[in-house]
């Protein structure tokens, strides 16, 4: 029988209901997500120890993990229930926060937040929010077309930040950038017609800064918002434009120098 840290017995669960942990329904029901591989998982502990619900593993796991309740199964039902196509042997159940998909922000937003606006591959999405960890971002807001932070592919592609800043995926982004910019936050939008100079973002203390679909960039309705429309110069004749991860982590970085 395997035991919670107060005593208390867990019911092994399923495998099925891990695996519906795949979908936004089944994390929603389950108030869990999944984190895969060694390196995620103790990036999650060491930040956020209380979230971790459960180890999964195909082996005994070593000391770091014997706080938690732990759950072994076979290398087919660990294979069935990763997106990785070579499971690194361990997954976690990790409890999510409740306002991720809210539309209400935060208390205390923080001074430096991301905006991504139909941003649809989860490595992007994923990317982006390591990005934004590493350099210093509080929150990111994303609009529900983007890839949803918290699936299987985008949640690997974070390597384990994905809880260390707040996260908002919702329809009304808008209203979120109105009530920003009336709290002098600079809207800030990565456009390849706009015409500031990339040390524009070394000059706001508060910052919003916002990035676009892969193909089409940002909305009509973002970019009339925006303070200023930010462009990266680049050799266009031999590279048109730059990854939206890609832009998203230069402009990140020189908002870091700051």
């Amino acid at each position: 029988m395997i035991l919670l840290p107060d005593n208390k017995p867990l019911i092994p669960k399923p495998i099925k209901w891990y695996k519906n942990l795949a979908t936004k329904k089944g994390r929603l029901l389950a108030e869990s997500f999944l984190i895969e591989g060694n390196k995620s998982i103790k990036q999650i502990i060491n930040n956020n120890p209380d979230d971790v619900i459960e180890i999964i593993s195909t082996e005994k796991l070593p000391s770091f993990y014997h706080k938690y309740s732990s759950h072994l199964v076979t290398d087919s039902q660990l294979h069935s229930i990763c997106s990785a196509k070579t499971p690194q042997g361990v997954i976690a159940v990790v409890r999510f926060p409740l306002d991720t998909y809210s539309d209400q922000l935060p208390d205390n937003p923080g001074n430096k937040i991301l905006l991504l606006e139909d941003v649809q591959d989860p490595g992007n999405v994923g990317t982006l929010i390591r990005t934004a960890v590493a350099f210093g971002f509080s929150g990111i807001i994303l609009t529900e077309k983007c890839a949803d932070p918290l699936s299987p592919k985008c949640v690997q592609s974070t390597v384990g930040t994905v809880l260390s800043l707040w996260i908002r995926r919702t329809s009304h982004y808008l209203s979120l950038i109105d009530k920003l910019k009336q709290n002098r936050y600079s809207l800030i939008a990565a456009d390849l017609t706009g015409t500031e100079n990339p040390s524009v973002l070394q000059s706001q203390s508060k910052l919003l800064l916002a990035l676009g679909n892969e193909a089409s960039g940002l909305s009509d309705s973002v970019l009339s918002a925006s303070t200023y429309r930010l462009n990266i110069p680049i050799i266009r004749e031999k590279a048109e434009s730059l990854n939206v991860a890609t832009c998203g982590a230069i402009c990140m970085y020189l908002s870091y120098q700051a």
